[in-house]
């Protein structure tokens, strides 16, 4: 179960400083090579940091970074299995001169060059989850935020995982974790509420609530459900778990839908089409730095 808990946590740590960018810039220099995990049984903290011009991200998936360097979701990347399981430490600087909004197109050239990516986009229908506002009353809370407080000095996004559970820091105040059977969230926005819940489920979750604040939200699972959500969580990341393991999901039900209701919220089977892309061909183990 430590070990579960430990690289559940590290498929939550992605890297999230990002913004759309038109010129094409690359890293200054970059270094990036495989990564190992170190102790399975003990606490672990991967993620992602940004401080001034330095980019430092450890042991994040191919797939996580294939989703940071193209701003898509997780389930938006579609390639070989080991994608979901082969770690990496990357170690760049940006340019003089060039903000880390414009990490996304750096990201993309590197991994292209080291990777020998080859990519396509297409367009897929595919079952998901809708999440709706529900009965009410809606049991979010709102967190304000200040416009006048300033930018943190270094964005950092990580995740920490052990036997007691999982805390993801997703930068600038925002969080999550879920210990104890219990889902708390702080200043997260409708599509974080989202993709929080994807990653502890089958498909993925579409936000249609139309929700535009900021919230703090919790709640709380049975022991049976906390067990599904981090066995689901562990598929969701490409961790091949044993038979026995995914025999309990069956009829275990949907504990996301029971967490969302106690949040005024609705989650709904659809299927619906989806922008994918398409990873044709990618090199396992990067070219020399």
């Amino acid at each position: 179960m430590k070990l579960l808990y430990t690289v559940v946590a590290a498929s939550l740590a992605l890297a999230a400083a990002a913004a759309h960018a038109q010129e094409k810039v690359e890293f200054e220099v970059a270094s990036v090579k495989p990564f190992s995990i170190g102790q399975p049984d003990g606490p672990v903290t991967l993620g992602a940091r940004i401080d001034g011009a330095q980019v430092r991200m450890v042991g994040l998936t191919m797939r996580d970074l294939l989703s940071s360097a193209f701003r898509v979701k997780l389930y938006q990347i579609s390639g070989p299995e080991w994608m979901a399981t082969e770690r990496y430490d990357l170690n760049a600087k940006l340019p003089a001169g060039v903000s880390a909004e414009k990490l996304p197109e750096m990201l993309q050239a590197l991994l292209i060059e080291r990777f020998g990516i080859r990519l396509r986009r297409e367009q897929k229908e595919m079952p998901v989850y809708a999440m709706l506002i529900g009965k009410p009353p809606l049991r979010l809370k709102e967190n304000i935020v200040d416009p006048s407080a300033p930018p943190p000095k270094a964005v950092e996004v990580s995740g920490t995982g052990g036997a007691q559970g999982i805390s993801v820091n997703l930068g600038n105040g925002s969080s999550y974790s879920f210990m104890g059977g219990k889902m708390t969230a702080k200043k997260v926005t409708a599509p974080t509420i989202a993709s929080v819940l994807e990653r502890f489920t089958d498909r993925p979750v579409m936000d249609l609530t139309e929700l535009k604040g900021t919230y703090d939200l919790e709640f709380t699972v049975s022991p049976e459900e906390t067990q599904t959500l981090m066995i689901r969580a562990a598929v969701a990341a490409g961790v091949q778990l044993p038979p026995q393991a995914l025999r309990l999901l069956d009829g275990g039900g949907n504990p996301i839908e029971s967490g969302a209701e106690q949040l005024g919220l609705k989650i709904e089977g659809r299927r619906m089409p989806v922008d994918i892309i398409v990873i044709d061909q990618v090199q396992k183990v990067p070219t020399a730095n």
